[in-house]
């Protein structure tokens, strides 16, 4: 096995005792890991696709400040999703329940175009998927997951990526996500104690690797021709 398959190995079976931690211990981090690296005013403002889900159940906000310019994030997050970019989370965890995910670490040109009703799938034919209700480039790209136009009746779920900039070469990648579910001991079993958490560990993993393959470009190379090198690769926990 190479070094870089053993890394992936170690990484993610840190990142599955990291979920499961924080699976007992949610009743007292949820506040916490709901707001993870986001600021008060993150936290208060309205975004982008917030009215997809106007009374949500749970609503997490959470922020990471990237040394570049929106321009250069902007391109991983059109290419997200199974078939395309991946989701630059723990794909061998990802892959346990056959998701089929595969990080790209190169902007891939062929998946640059999303446009509203397009799908961004978390697996292949049969898993769940979102569907692109707004996009404004460089700005903010707004995925939408349950039925289009939404059942009231229905689990819905928005999930939104909103970049702020804070000077030419510093940017706020803001990720809110909000889902409102049929009350029911099983939602909020599903929900609250599982995915909750779950979500808050792959989407930490997320944050980090976009901040890692935005920053890996130098401000006048080319993305298209740009890949990460193996330390690059490799991300926290």
């Amino acid at each position: 096995m190479t070094g870089v398959k053993v890394g992936e190995l170690t990484e993610s079976v840190l990142a599955a005792g990291a979920i499961a931690g924080v699976v007992v211990l949610s009743p007292l981090l949820h506040r916490w890991y709901r707001s993870w690296g986001a600021t008060e005013q993150e936290l208060q403002e309205g975004l982008p696709g917030d009215g997809q889900v106007p009374n949500p159940r749970i609503e997490t906000t959470r922020a990471m400040t990237i040394s570049a310019p929106a321009e250069r994030i902007w391109p991983w997050l059109v290419q997200m999703g199974q078939g395309r970019g991946g989701l630059y989370s723990y794909e061998m965890l990802e892959n346990l329940i056959g998701s089929d995910i595969h990080n790209a670490d190169q902007i891939l040109p062929e998946h640059q175009q999303l446009q509203v009703g397009d799908k961004v799938r978390l697996g292949p034919e049969g898993y769940p998927f979102f569907t692109v209700v707004d996009l404004e480039p460089n700005r903010a790209l707004v995925l939408a997951g349950g039925p289009q136009p939404p059942d009231e009746d229905a689990v819905l779920w928005s999930w939104a990526f909103v970049l702020q900039e804070g000077s030419p070469a510093s940017t706020r990648l803001i990720i809110r996500n909000r889902t409102d579910y049929p009350s029911s001991p099983a939602n909020w079993l599903i929900w609250r104690v599982f995915t909750d958490p779950i979500a808050f560990v792959m989407e930490r993993k997320m944050l980090r690797s976009i901040k890692e393959r935005a920053e890996s470009v130098p401000a006048r190379s080319e993305p298209q021709v740009q890949r990460l090198s193996g330390s690059a690769r490799g991300g926290e926990l």
